[in-house]
């Protein structure tokens, strides 16, 4: 089963930025298809960007052209780069493993999660 440890979380003023990373382990490769999804307070987890084996990246409307998902196979770390934050992007944010053959922003396509980071951004 594969862990994935968050890192990265701090409290910013709008249009800041922060780099979250996400540590993969109990795995010998970054699995397929990883991606970050994000939750409030009272709403539901969303899905905020997502990277394949093969490149593929999709970004959720709302950030796109602000953040940017990468990762480094040798390391095996998933990152978020979050740049021109905006209060609501205050959430935790967690990095997902997807469990089958469908790579998405669907959260029930992912079966291992990591345990968060909190992002908070004052105006």
């Amino acid at each position: 089963q594969v862990q994935l440890m968050e890192s990265g979380g701090d409290s910013v003023q709008a249009g800041g930025s922060l780099r979250l990373s996400c540590a993969v382990s109990g795995y010998t490769y970054m699995p397929w298809c990883m991606g970050w999804f994000r939750q409030s307070p009272g709403k539901e987890r969303e899905g905020v960007a997502y990277i394949t084996d093969t490149g593929v990246i999709r970004y959720a409307d709302s950030v796109k052209g602000r953040f940017t998902i990468s990762k480094d196979n040798a390391k095996k770390t998933l990152y978020l780069q979050m740049d021109s934050l905006k209060p609501e992007d205050t959430a935790m944010y967690y990095c997902a493993a997807a469990g089958g053959s469908m790579c998405s922003l669907n959260v029930r396509q992912y079966n291992s999660w990591g345990q968060g980071t909190q992002v908070t951004v004052s105006s």
